[in-house]
């Protein structure tokens, strides 16, 4: 196959436990990010990798195939490869488990930014900010980002920062959206990449790559998320949703694509 899906979805999370089983309009948020991503065409497959037979059950309820990893596993990362070591396929999307608003169009876009440019080894979402609140918020990732649309950093800081005599009024601030697609062989190259200083320093997992020297292609979208981290997060979506939004629901917006940066 070409492409494979794979939402790494662990109940254990730090910061909210049991998070992906959460209540999100009378389904589970886990459910969600399934039904959006089933809206993706270029998914070949798609595969829920849980470490809990809660997140199991629940995930077959609704009709997920799924896969019980390694309770071992220190990241989503190290999950999805031991899903995916023996299938065959090209590219490999890693789709959050915590990522409810997720639209088809962003999975569509870093899965065919890779299969049409077999130079590249992995691509992920960017979407220009549009609400100045989120420019100093360090729970939003920022990305800077050069001529050809490749990573030049990440960061949890307002970048690029704006000099005090710089000729230029509106800096244009690009939020990441976690979502990943890599070729299968530099997954598994990704994996066994070292910490890095930057990475520790952040704590963004990307920066290993930036930091070993490697490209990251990035794919600007029109679509925004709300990533749940905490209890706080999941009442900014339920809010959302409640009041109307439909953010990821419906093919015709499914066929539209993701526009490059």
């Amino acid at each position: 196959m070409d492409v494979i899906g794979v939402i790494p979805a662990r109940f254990s999370s730090t910061r909210f436990e049991g998070k992906v089983l959460a209540d999100i309009m009378g389904k589970p948020m886990l459910q969600h990010v399934w039904e959006r991503a089933k809206q993706a065409h270029q998914l070949d497959d798609l595969i829920v990798a849980c470490d809990d037979e809660r997140v199991a059950v629940a995930a077959r309820g609704f009709g997920a195939k799924v896969v019980l990893t390694s309770k071992g596993h220190l990241c989503g990362t190290d999950r999805i490869c031991e899903v995916v070591n023996p299938i065959e396929a090209k590219v490999v999307v890693n789709i959050q488990g915590d990522e409810p608003l997720i639209h088809p169009t962003m999975i569509d876009a870093v899965a065919r930014t890779l299969l049409e440019d077999n130079t590249l080894l992995m691509s992920t979402i960017i979407k220009a900010i549009d609400d100045p609140r989120l420019i100093n918020d360090p729970n939003i990732v920022k990305v800077a980002i050069d001529k050809n649309n490749f990573a030049i950093y990440f960061s949890r800081l307002p970048i690029p920062y704006k000099a005090v005599n710089s000729d230029v009024k509106l800096p244009v601030y690009f939020k990441h959206i976690g979502l990943y697609a890599y070729t299968k062989d530099f997954l598994f190259t990704y994996k066994n990449l070292p910490v890095s200083y930057l990475e520790k320093v952040e704590r963004l997992e990307q920066l290993r790559v930036i930091e070993e020297g490697l490209r990251i292609k990035t794919v600007e979208t029109k679509y925004d998320t709300i990533g749940v981290d905490t209890p706080e997060d999941l009442e900014k979506v339920r809010e959302y949703l409640h009041s109307g939004g439909r953010t990821g629901e419906g093919r015709e917006e499914a066929d539209e694509a993701g526009q490059s940066s």
